[in-house]
């Protein structure tokens, strides 16, 4: 009988994201513009020389272990609560060092993607994923693109790292553009500040449009059902960490209660970095849309950036 994953939150992610693997990632980039063949070759015997060598975490890892922990709490009889697969554009040969640090972090994964250099992304529905964390730009750009899932293009692990839960996992998510849709920042990029509380006031009873990553806070949201918590003490912990402010706040909470999602946490900042909010919260990853804020954080947390996508207007007013 097939595994039915349809009540589990599933995570596709890539070795790279995983992994620190920027060193051999480096190898392979150096000649693969001039010399593909030579690249290749270099790089398996690269990998092959340091099969049984250690891999320090990527900016995943901590997001990878807290969530594969919860899975203490399943209920006999029922499906896994939370599943992990690494996926990766590595052969299967190039990918033994891989399997070799997982093993010996003991992680509970199992299934696998190595595709030999082709792009994983046409395996995510076959894996049921949920989420797909990379640090392959293009990847993630087709991923949010065909909506096939909630995508994040990892930035670089944290330099001064706060000391995360273990016995929670915690989720930051900035709201426009990730949660919601991106009408409401369009708003304000184009319009202005004055035009965009405007709006937003007008509309508080209107709920937004869902965004690339509002079906991974349902699946959230059933996650926390599942667990033998009520959601209030859950070891799932949801936060917004959003520039909104009054008198656009009150959208923001009854498109949440339109949706029946329960949110732990919301800070509307109203323009003031989230750096010092998100210290503070230490979330096992922060999503956000703009490099603004994800940069800074980044330092201290492990932080995807999320892809407009590419017919989106705010495309050229990021580069802007």
């Amino acid at each position: 009988m097939a595994l039915d994953l349809s009540d589990t939150l599933v995570v596709g992610i890539s070795a790279t994201a995983l992994f620190d693997l920027k060193e051999a990632d480096a190898v392979f980039k150096k000649k693969y513009q001039d010399d593909p063949d030579t690249a290749i070759s270099e790089y398996r015997q690269y990998m092959l020389e340091r099969e049984e060598l250690g891999l320090a975490d990527g900016t995943g890892m901590p997001l990878v272990k807290a969530l594969l922990g919860l899975n203490k709490h399943k209920k006999t009889g029922e499906g896994p609560l939370v599943e992990v697969v690494v996926m990766s554009r590595n052969s299967p040969e190039t990918g033994v060092r891989v399997f070799n640090n997982i093993r010996t972090r003991n992680l509970p994964i199992s299934r696998h993607a190595f595709t030999g250099g082709e792009s994983v992304v046409d395996y995510l529905e076959a894996y049921d994923v949920d989420l797909f964390l990379t640090t392959n730009v293009a990847d993630a750009q087709q991923v949010i693109d065909g909506k096939a899932c909630a995508a994040a293009v990892v930035k670089e692990p944290p330099s001064e790292s706060v000391r995360l839960r273990e016995d929670q996992v915690r989720i930051a998510f900035d709201g426009d553009a990730v949660l919601f849709d991106d009408s409401s920042e369009i708003v304000y990029k184009t319009e202005g500040m004055s035009t965009f509380h405007r709006i937003e006031n007008e509309k508080q009873d209107e709920p937004m449009a869902e965004g690339p990553y509002a079906t991974l806070l349902r699946k959230l949201s059933r996650l926390q059902e599942r667990l033998p918590f009520s959601v209030e003490l859950s070891p799932v912990r949801i936060a917004i960490v959003t520039a909104r402010n009054s008198p656009a706040e009150m959208r923001v909470i009854k498109t949440l209660r339109h949706w029946g999602i329960y949110v732990n946490e919301i800070f509307f900042l109203g323009g003031v970095d989230k750096t010092k909010i998100l210290k503070a919260f230490k979330p096992h990853i922060f999503f956000d849309d703009q490099d603004l804020h994800l940069d800074p954080a980044a330092k201290h947390v492990p932080s995807g950036k999320v892809p407009y996508q590419s017919t989106s207007p705010l495309n050229d007013k990021d580069k802007k």
